[in-house]
């Protein structure tokens, strides 16, 4: 008989003959992305909630209307709910602009609402994401009412001032300021404040400790009250670098390199996480992430302790500069994929309450194909590596507005640009048909909920006009068709949620240079699944050859699968997720 140390030896040496073939497989990942979290497997549902639903004629969707629809989110098959800002505001940037961070804002409700909310989400097993909103505050809560009375007011370090008689401030770019000037001047105290958003948006000084220990006071606020997670808002541009006396001109095309990730950030990141998150069972994620993958990852690691997720605009960002390449597209999701394979994690989205309708940018909202579109790029979203982030209302296929005057907005970045370009003399009308496009009103219009008047959303009038489409497009027509965005959605959160290969996989880029079709494989634990989409609206050909006995999953057509010689024709958007027998 051996020795008891002989037996663990060749156990040993079995368990390594088998990790390092499970590597080559692809199959084994480091513990750190391959470690199950709740985080890591949610199907998070985005709500913005002025325009999801509103219970009492106002015409500003509520926290009584979200109570309402608990049932549907439910039904959705998603997991979390990141609710946008509901705090106490005067809604210059539709409550990104908080004056009261433990109260309700009164258009939406009391926090007897908050309660009830809360525990209807959690009695449906679905968690609860906060808007965190920290880079800034608004210029009516009571901190910076005070911090701007004196010059030696205790509350006068929780912002950037700059005492006129120094002269002028170098310039800063301000995203939402009429004249980009991110310097307000102030007459009460003689001085300048600094605001990278709205002039009602000062920016909250993060060098200051008792200014920080204030935010994380509220951070424990909420986590007490049984919420399940912060989304910080812009707080990549939180730290500022005050040794940088200003800006290159034209410098605002890339401003993310000068107010992104500057003086201590990771050092307050790691502050908050010892002080807070370390201290709850809830999960955090930064919106943005920096300027390099290096950034990103430093947010993530976990060895860094400081935050669980980052939140990406590099994907949503090909419009902007690219013109919808795919190949840019594939370029973009696969270096992500590639530089979190092993360490870190990361978001994967499309669409929310700053960006246009999904279907409208990457899709193609034409009658003709905006539902098989809309469920191609549905597909995409819940096929890759990362937690998925959905936007409320593209399980429906909503589309862009449509708005041709400037009277049709609500947004202050679209009011004062518009006034910036009048001001310049500019092209007032090229600005306009820019803003029907991507104009982050178009993701703002209310949830088309039936054929109603006001498509449901409200008896009274709506805030925002509601989408001359919502007759067609809304959620009582489409739970009547089996074959609806809707009810296509739903079977995409079931096969994600049976399917952890989609969550942890590893992800191989296929067919890498076709200009019509994404194709990739998902593998883990000996799960291998083949993905298929294709981004055009013509008839696509795929090299991709279907071997062994793959098993149908999720066709996004009714029709048979169509094939010339071992190759694979895909009809125009159309999606196909294939479990691969090995």
């Amino acid at each position: 008989m051996p020795k008891l140390s002989s037996i663990r030896l060749i156990l040993y040496a079995f368990l390594l003959f088998s990790y390092r073939g499970a590597v080559a497989q692809g199959t084994v990942n480091r513990p750190d992305t391959s470690e199950r979290k709740w985080w890591k497997e949610a199907i998070v549902y985005q709500i913005y909630p002025r325009s999801f639903k509103d219970s009492n004629g106002d015409g500003v969707g509520d926290l009584k209307g979200i109570i309402s629809e608990l049932d549907y989110i439910k039904s959705l098959g998603v997991t979390a709910v990141w609710l946008n800002p509901i705090y106490g505001s005067p809604n210059d940037d539709n409550g990104y602009d908080v004056s009261d961070y433990r109260g309700i804002m009164k258009e939406f409700g009391t926090m007897a609402d908050f309660d009830t909310m809360l525990k209807g989400m959690h009695k449906r097993g679905i968690k609860l994401v906060m808007d965190l909103v920290v880079n800034h505050s608004s210029d009516e809560h009571e901190w910076f009412k005070q911090s701007r009375s004196s010059r030696d007011n205790p509350y006068r370090e929780y912002y950037h001032w700059w005492n006129a008689e120094n002269g002028k401030p170098p310039y800063r770019y301000s995203l939402f300021d009429i004249n980009h000037d991110a310097w307000r001047y102030d007459s009460l105290t003689n001085a300048y404040y600094l605001h990278y958003f709205s002039r009602k948006q000062p920016d909250l000084n993060w060098e200051n400790p008792k200014l920080r220990q204030e935010v994380y006071n509220i951070m424990k606020f909420w986590a007490d009250k049984g919420i399940d997670g912060f989304r910080l808002d812009a707080f990549q541009f939180a730290a500022k670098d005050t040794t940088w006396p200003g800006f290159p001109k034209g410098f605002e095309q890339n401003f993310t390199k000068y107010y992104a990730i500057q003086g201590n950030l990771h050092g307050y990141l790691q502050e908050m996480n010892r002080e807070v998150l370390s201290k709850y069972p809830i999960m955090s994620v930064a919106e943005g992430a920096g300027n390099t993958l290096e950034d990103a990852h430093n947010l993530v690691d976990a060895d860094r302790h400081e935050l669980n997720m980052a939140y990406p605009f590099d994907g949503v960002d090909i419009p902007k500069s690219d013109g919808y390449s795919l190949a840019r597209f594939k370029e973009v999701f696969t270096q992500w994929d590639e530089a979190f394979a092993q360490k870190g994690w990361v978001s994967v989205f499309l669409s929310n309450h700053d960006q246009a309708r999904m279907v409208s940018r990457f899709g193609n909202d034409k009658p003709a194909f905006r539902v098989p579109s809309a469920k191609m790029l549905a597909t995409f979203v819940m096929t890759m590596r990362g937690t998925p982030y959905w936007y409320n209302g593209d399980e429906l296929g909503m589309t862009n507005a449509g708005f041709k005057t400037i009277e049709d907005y609500r947004d202050v970045s679209a009011l004062n640009e518009y006034q910036h370009v009048k001001n310049m003399s500019g092209d007032v009308e090229a600005y306009l048909k820019e803003l029907s496009f991507s104009s982050r009103d178009n993701g703002r219009t209310p949830f088309q909920w039936n054929d109603k008047k006001n498509a449901g959303f409200t008896t009274g009038t709506p805030w925002l006009d509601v989408n001359q489409n919502y007759k067609t497009i809304n959620a009582a027509a489409q739970e009547k068709d089996p074959n609806s965005c809707l009810n296509y959605f739903r079977r995409l959160t079931k096969l994600r949620k049976d399917n952890p290969v989609l969550v942890y996989g590893k992800y191989t880029l296929l067919d890498k240079d076709n200009p019509q079709v994404y194709a990739y494989t998902r593998e883990w634990q000996g799960k291998r699944m083949l993905v298929l989409l294709n981004f055009s609206d013509k008839e696509a050909q795929t090299s991709v050859a279907l071997s062994g006995n793959p098993k149908l999953l999720l066709n996004n057509y009714q029709d048979e699968l169509k094939t010339k010689g071992i190759a694979m024709l895909l009809k125009p958007y159309q999606a196909l997720v294939f479990d691969v027998v090995q």
